[in-house]
């Protein structure tokens, strides 16, 4: 079946960085587009970044870009996210989705399959 495994995350300082992967099986892992969200406690899902199934296009929200770098290997079937400068807002669950055809969404409910979460905690 379809599985998304996150790792990486951590407590960090502000300023920081941590680097986070997204082992993926169950599914032709080459075909899906893949993105990144997280969600802070009482605050819904957001996107923090895609990237087509190639790997050729990527695109970031705004609170993240410069910082943040998203790729992907598809010959492992992983998805990294590697963040810099980290700063408190940055504290979430961090979560990959997998999303069937070329291009990645920015809404939660375009994603097929969604991996368990990992915390990253930046402390001030």
């Amino acid at each position: 079946q379809v599985q998304l495994v996150e790792s990486g995350g951590g407590l960090v300082q502000a300023g920081g960085s941590l680097s986070l992967s997204c082992a993926a099986s169950g599914f032709t892992f080459s075909s899906y587009a893949m993105g990144w969200f997280r969600q802070a406690p009482g605050k819904e899902r957001e996107f923090v970044a895609g990237i087509t199934w190639s790997g050729g296009s990527t695109s970031y929200a705004d609170s993240v870009k410069g910082r943040f770098t998203i790729s992907r290997d598809n010959a492992k079937n992983t998805v990294y996210l590697q963040m810099n400068s980290l700063k408190p807002e940055d504290t979430a669950v961090y979560y990959c989705g997998a999303k069937r055809g070329t291009y990645f969404g920015t809404r939660p409910w375009e994603y097929d399959a969604w991996g368990q979460g990992t915390r990253v905690t930046v402390s001030s």
